[in-house]
């Protein structure tokens, strides 16, 4: 019974740790994770040693080139990790309480190669007989805020919304129109820090309600999403899009500063943690730039069945008439929908052009295997949106070389019934991170855009069939 209520405490906030417990907790869950990981990567037919752990792959490997397989096999890992990682954060939090370390450097746990110094740091610090009202303090000794910061509730939610605010637009104005970075600085490291600050500083005078801390942490980043649509820098659509994520990584930052400030309020601790969120975020948009991430590419595959020979359906692929106004919702908020196709020349070499809402694809054509598979190059792409603004018509950054189609390809399958199952597919890629979220985005919309063409192809090569 006391070994099941000790394992139970594994998963806990509360209590403390002194260094023995954490090392040997440490040492025996790293054992048992090698194995299970070992295990794993046996049954995807994957080596795996120790230094794997930060390459899972190996080191040649790259997450914008995975396989379906070693897709899957990087999804079981991280499954399999998250009870050692739930581990290892509670335990690195109750030792840092034991120590009197501030809780929030329980951010180095997730920082690689870095953390395995604070592993062993936490191992020897002594620890430190204080109450609980004095066991790792949030703030430094200096409070050299005390009189800038109101101490009314209401007052320093003010003062939290105002500059969280005021810090998040310099810094998306930074990315975006400066640095030209619509990635993981902006998307995912901005609002994090941005919801952690806000209650952070909310909660400098006193402690404060969760309700309280979410509002103050969550109303800034609809006053930027406001502030950039009103001066033209963004249109409401991109900022729609962007919401789930920049909303989700908000919350997830002032949970955490609501952790922090729950825990413990100290009344002699001041402002170290708020220079420190304040500092990272110059750090991480420079880190990135200096990485220059390769942009991910991306395939889309749409099929229909269509009641006609192939023959008659390559007609149509190959150009086809104007479509009729779109219906979908989609298409009327601003997202570029296809009009219709033209062709000068014939066979490969052959200039394909699809016109489009906002503007003309020049497609070279690279393969021309009539009445099989026509497939072709793209030399130009207009905006894949215009924007939904008071303004009637602004240009953003990343309306122009971060979304981008490279190739695409129309495959004509005959059917028994002596009909033709076509395959429309495009290749892209998308400089955009996170990927895999804007990943969804992108490929629905590529989706119900060749669902648009294949459909008109579909009705106009069946209605040329009754004709004859």
């Amino acid at each position: 019974m006391r070994m099941a209520l000790q394992f139970a405490d594994l998963w806990r906030w509360d209590g403390k740790a002194n260094g023995k417990t954490y090392a040997i907790v440490g040492i025996v869950g790293m054992a048992i994770k090698h194995l299970v990981d070992h295990l794993v990567a046996a049954g995807f037919f994957h080596s795996y040693g120790f230094f794997n752990y930060w390459a899972p792959l190996g080191r040649g490997a790259h997450l914008t080139r995975l396989t379906t397989d070693e897709g899957k096999f990087l999804a079981t890992m991280l499954v399999v990790a998250l009870p050692f990682l739930w581990i290892g954060v509670m335990m690195s939090v109750k030792r840092l309480r034991d120590a009197g370390k501030p809780l929030w450097l329980v951010v180095l746990f997730f920082i690689p190669f870095i953390n395995l110094l604070f592993f062993i740091a936490l191992c020897f610090l002594p620890s430190r007989g204080q109450t609980e009202t004095k066991v790792a303090a949030p703030w430094p000794e200096v409070r050299p805020l005390d009189e800038i910061i109101p101490r009314s509730q209401l007052g320093s939610a003010l003062l939290s919304i105002l500059l969280t605010s005021a810090i998040g637009l310099f810094f998306t104005l930074l990315g975006t129109t400066l640095l030209g970075s619509y990635g993981w600085s902006l998307f995912v490291a901005l609002p994090f820090c941005l919801g952690l600050f806000a209650v952070l500083l909310h909660s400098y005078h006193g402690p404060r309600d969760y309700g309280t801390c979410m509002s103050v942490a969550l109303l800034p980043v609809a006053i930027i999403g406001a502030l950039l649509l009103v001066v033209a820098i963004e249109g409401a659509i991109c900022i729609l899009m962007a919401a789930p994520i920049a909303l989700g990584l908000t919350w997830l930052g002032a949970s955490l500063g609501y952790f922090i400030q729950g825990n413990y309020w100290g009344t002699k601790r001041g402002a170290a943690m708020l220079s420190v969120v304040l500092l990272a975020m110059p750090g991480v948009f420079g880190i990135e730039r200096a990485v220059a991430l390769k942009a991910p590419n991306f395939v889309v595959r749409t099929s229909i069945e269509i009641q006609a020979a192939p023959e008659q359906v390559w007609q149509q692929v190959v150009s086809f008439a104007e479509i009729p106004p779109p219906t979908e919702m989609l298409f009327r908020t601003g997202i570029a929908y296809p009009i219709r196709a033209e062709i000068a020349g014939r066979g490969a070499g052959a200039m394909r052009r699809c016109i489009f809402s906002t503007g003309p694809f020049l497609e070279p054509i690279e393969v021309w295997d009539e009445p099989r598979l026509l497939r072709f190059g793209v030399t130009a792409n207009p905006a894949p949106l215009n924007e939904m603004t008071p303004y009637g018509h602004i240009e953003p950054r990343h309306l122009h070389g971060y979304f981008v189609s490279e190739q695409g390809q129309f495959l004509l399958t005959p059917l028994p019934n002596g009909g033709t199952r076509v395959e429309g597919t495009t290749w892209y890629r998308d400089a955009i991170w996170p990927a895999a979220y804007w990943r969804l985005w992108s490929d629905y919309v590529i989706h119900r855009i060749h669902l648009r063409v294949l459909k008109h192809i579909k009705q106009a090569a069946e209605h040329s069939r009754m004709a004859d």
